[in-house]
């Protein structure tokens, strides 16, 4: 009664939806004991008072955040540590309010202080060295938290899953740069964790602020086949029950639809319509099993339903022998199911599938000091501290590499003596050398797959056997940093061409000492400036590290020298040439595309310095921003993969950006992707509808033909998004045609 005799005497009209929200929270906190429920209602009230009139955009009460926050964490989480309870409604408040940390220590002890200490250092911005980008730095004191107490990350997901459920209220750029780190870390982040339901809300959320026209069209789409589908869906889980029925054993089968975003995914992935998307649902069949029959009973059910239905033997991912690093347990298949239709069926047990839905929540338990029961989790925080804490590597570049360690599907493999090894996905034969040791890494020259010999790019299958072969005489190359996955391989090998380099810089130097000293002329003589421009070379570590190489020959260095001391000058030509690649050096980025006048950029002024990104090819129509890269405005579509990078990354940088009205004089590049058979006239068809029918101007074309198929690639002018779409259709009226679509890769 005391904590509603509370709530009631505030006067504000939200207060019944305040105290219905909490009710909720404490009424989902089933296993939680009444004093831990008393501890919880401090933290509640002092959150309250500390929040008091104080609105978020939308107008409610900022409280409203925080016990939404702690909702998703109890209930969709479904974590009832009173800790993490404590810290989600209290996560603002020391950034916010005047409540100090010492306030919390003194109310709720030291882990929720050292917690909410976590949760402020993330939200605020540090102020010292300077950072190729302060958001990465951001990024990277987030990540460092896994290892510290799991339990800030874990907040921070809920806290960014409710502010995009609340997105509408937020202006366009910070809505875009919002969804840009949502899709860019946070997704990928709570998929690493096992939070499936989190991952897939987080991913349709950013996508439906991002591209709504996108969006909205899959989501129609959906709409209409669902019913259509559902009906043979059911039809199908019909056939599996009867078979099911006769083993004895405890099951229920659901059905679930891809969720908007993976639909969209995989259409640009395999470069689709949405027409060719054939798995848009799967089948679930869980069973009551006792732990010690799991396995047992899972391949039990797939050996009778790949007796009914035949199974796709090239889709079978067996993760119950060897389960995903985030915990993660299934047996998945493909069967033919009626009328020739291919079904995604998910075999687990009831375990599983509370692992597979609350992943962390359900699988990993907190030991008393904060730290995580399970060995799998614990080598890959090992692995993310490393990455974090590694000096040479820059905010930027730290959170790249532990972007690339996110990915939960894992490729194992084997050495000759059957010792299994663990690595991402696509990995190559030199990561597998450099799992074993930096020494093999170093040296290897090449390996024999299955008794196969193949190069070093080699990408390693489930389930190999590999033999790294090395030489005395091998060496890391540049060239390997293409090719490999893994951040220690990648480290190891900067690592050693780093160290290289170091060396042939200064014996560079001692060269160039050796033969300088012989004129009184040392590294800070008045006449290096234009050493360097002699040389063409951009500084004196270049140039020395040229010289190291026996690129320049040491004679020029003496008739440089003589030349100067003989009181002649270098080339008027030659030292403006010089000048003018510093200048091309020093610019950061290339410039993208064309300058037409047709933007209107931040709160309405135009810009004529800008131009159009050729990773995406903008056209009036598309959602655009603006990215300033300190030289210019470059545009991109906010669906562009480049720009979810950027916005991740420099989001301070990005302008918001539209089409201006009226512009329709100008037109912009384009290309479009055309398939079909490869027929007599084909080619003429599809020009004659470019450009007589549309009067559209072509740049180039690419086709190539293979097996009765044709493939061609139209770069064109046009000057909307509508006569785009009005030229895709007409193409895709030919009879002959099997798609159109529109390409965005970058113009060559």
């Amino acid at each position: 009664m005391q904590e509603e005799t509370t709530l009631q005497e505030k006067s504000d009209p939200y207060d019944k939806e305040i105290l219905r929200a909490y009710r909720s929270i404490i009424r989902s906190m089933r296993n939680t004991s009444r004093s831990e429920k008393t501890i919880v209602r401090r933290a509640f009230e002092m959150a309250r008072n500390a929040h008091e009139g104080v609105r978020r955009k939308s107008g409610e009460p900022y409280i409203l955040h925080p016990l939404a926050v702690t909702k998703i964490i109890v209930q969709e989480m479904g974590l009832e540590d009173t800790t993490i309870v404590v810290c989600a409604l209290l996560h603002d408040v020391v950034e916010d309010t005047d409540i100090e940390l010492e306030d919390i220590h003194r109310e709720f002890g030291n882990k929720a202080m050292e917690i909410i200490d976590g949760l402020t250092k993330i939200s605020g911005h540090d102020g010292g060295g300077r950072m190729d980008s302060q958001q990465a730095e951001n990024f990277r004191k987030i990540l460092l938290t896994i290892s510290d107490d799991i339990r800030v990350v874990l907040v921070k997901l809920a806290d960014r899953l409710h502010n995009m459920r609340t997105m509408g209220a937020m202006r366009q750029d910070k809505m875009l740069r919002s969804t840009s780190e949502t899709l860019y870390i946070y997704a990928p982040l709570a998929h690493r964790l096992g939070l499936y339901s989190i991952k897939t809300e987080l991913e349709d959320l950013a996508f439906m602020f991002s591209e709504p026209i996108k969006y909205e069209e899959i989501r129609e789409k959906l709409t209409v086949t669902k019913e259509e589908s559902q009906v043979y869906i059911d039809r199908f889980i019909k056939s599996i029950r009867r078979a099911l029925r006769v083993s004895g054993l405890n099951f229920t089968v659901k059905s679930r639809f891809k969720t908007i975003y993976s639909v969209y995914n995989k259409m640009v992935r395999k470069d689709l319509p949405f027409e060719e998307i054939y798995d848009k649902y799967a089948v679930r069949i869980i069973l009551e099993a006792r732990e010690e029959h799991e396995r047992e009973d899972c391949w039990q059910v797939y050996s009778i339903l790949s007796r009914l239905f035949q199974p796709n033997p090239k889709r079978l991912r067996d993760w119950i022998t060897i389960p995903k690093e985030n915990g993660y347990e299934s047996l998945h298949t493909t069967l033919r199911g009626p009328e020739g239709n291919w079904v995604e069926i998910q075999i687990r047990t009831t375990r599983m599938d509370q692992i597979a839905e609350k992943g962390i929540a359900a699988h990993w338990k907190y030991k008393e000091n904060g730290e995580i029961q399970d060995d799998r989790l614990t080598e890959w925080i090992g692995r993310i501290r490393e990455i974090l804490e590694n000096p040479s590597l820059n905010a930027l570049e730290a959170v790249r590499e532990f972007k690339e360690n996110l990915q939960p599907d894992d490729v194992f493999v084997f050495t000759p003596q059957g010792e299994m090894i663990r690595l991402l996905r696509e990995s190559s034969v030199l990561d597998f050398a450099y799992k074993i040791h930096t020494r093999i890494g170093d040296t290897a020259i090449g390996a024999k797959v299955n008794n196969h010999v193949v190069t070093l790019d080699y990408t390693l299958k489930a389930g190999d056997t590999v033999e790294v072969l090395t030489s005395r005489k091998g060496k890391p190359k540049k060239e390997w940093l293409r090719f490999v996955k893994t951040s220690r391989a990648r480290e190891r090998i900067k690592t050693f061409l780093r160290k290289e380099r170091k060396e042939i810089i200064e014996q560079g130097r001692m060269t160039f000492l050796w033969r300088a000293r012989q004129y009184d002329v040392d590294e800070h003589h008045p006449y290096v400036n234009e050493l360097l421009a002699y040389f063409m070379m951009p500084n004196l570590d270049a140039f020395f590290y040229a010289l190291g190489n026996h690129r320049i020959d040491t004679k020029k260095i003496s008739e440089f020298i003589q030349m100067k001391k003989e009181g002649k000058m270098l080339d008027s030509h030659h030292l403006t040439e010089w000048e003018k690649r510093q200048r091309i050096r020093n610019e950061r980025l290339e410039e993208f595309g064309v300058k037409p006048d047709a933007l209107v950029l931040g709160k309405g002024q135009e810009i004529d310095n800008y131009v159009l990104g050729k990773c995406c090819s903008p056209v009036p129509g598309d959602d655009i921003l603006g990215f300033d890269d300190e030289k210019q405005i470059i545009i991109h579509r906010t669906g562009c993969t480049k720009a979810i990078s950027l916005m991740s990354s420099f989001s301070k940088r990005i302008i918001q950006a539209k089409w201006a009205e009226g512009q329709n004089h100008v037109s912009f590049m384009a290309a479009i992707k055309v398939v079909g058979l490869d027929k007599q006239g084909m080619l003429n068809d599809l020009i004659r509808i470019i450009s007589l029918r549309m009067k559209l101007n072509i740049r180039k074309v690419v086709i190539e033909s293979q097996e009765g198929l044709f493939e061609g690639m139209f770069t064109l002018f046009v000057q909307h998004t509508d006569e785009l779409g009005q030229l895709i259709s007409r193409i895709e009226a030919l009879s002959n045609v099997y798609t159109c679509t529109r390409y965005y890769g970058e113009e060559e």
